[in-house]
């Protein structure tokens, strides 16, 4: 009789735990009953494809080509300012232009002689050129900017300018010392490149070329001269 009575307590036992598991399971599903709305966002993702404003269908199916991370930097714009957003991604899908055939190759070489140079710095994912800008001093003593083995993001409006700021990343640096100078409009996003600095230039006054966007007072690169 005494290993009956020993099996009909486990058994005993064993019917006590499983009902204790029994009311916890319960309690455990009205817990997560009354508390899903908190725990629900845990379990699923919110897929949000929402069209880039002031495009076409045309020219969202190429911007949704574009990169992650240009495509955020460029969504993150639009918080502080979508005129700009929208023409910065307009002139980022626009296919990028060449220099003129002309501008390849740097006047009266043989007797160039180079003054400074830099290269050009990447500012973020959307605002870059690479490179190198050169200022030679010529035979007849001008002097040109020039660009070789250039290459820039799409921007509009994007001008050259020479600053007095060593690299600067806003307005209020390229303005700092209210002497810069702009030498034209950008000839192309690809491809060697010159621009005449006027003979009056003081050029110790100046430390860096800047690719700037001047309506919306953006920099696009800079390189420091040395």
């Amino acid at each position: 009789m005494l290993p009956y009575r020993k099996f009909l307590k486990f058994v005993q036992a064993m019917n006590l735990r499983f009902r204790i598991l029994i009311l916890l399971a319960g309690a455990f599903l009205v817990v997560a009953t009354f508390t899903f709305p908190y725990w629900q966002p845990f379990l699923t993702s919110a897929i949000v494809e929402e069209t880039f404003p002031g495009l076409s269908a045309d020219q969202q199916m190429a911007f949704e080509a574009l990169p992650a991370d240009q495509q955020m930097a460029f969504v993150e714009l639009t918080a502080t300012d979508t005129a700009m957003a929208v023409a910065m991604v307009n002139a980022a899908l626009a296919p990028l232009r060449e220099a003129p055939e002309a501008e390849q190759e740097l006047p009266d070489i043989q007797a160039a002689q180079s003054i400074s140079s830099g290269q050009f710095t990447q500012m973020d994912v959307v605002h870059w050129a690479e490179g190198t800008a050169t200022i030679y001093q010529l035979a007849d003593n001008s002097r040109i900017l020039r660009f070789e083995n250039f290459r820039a993001a799409n921007g509009p409006d994007l001008r050259v300018l020479l600053s007095a700021s060593e690299a600067p990343t806003t307005t209020q640096e390229v303005q700092l010392r209210n002497i810069d100078i702009e030498l034209g409009r950008l000839k192309g996003n690809l491809g060697n490149q010159n621009y005449i600095i006027p003979a009056q230039i003081d050029l110790s006054q100046y430390n860096s070329v800047v690719i700037y966007c001047r309506s919306f007072g953006v920099v696009f690169s800079t390189a420091p001269l040395n």
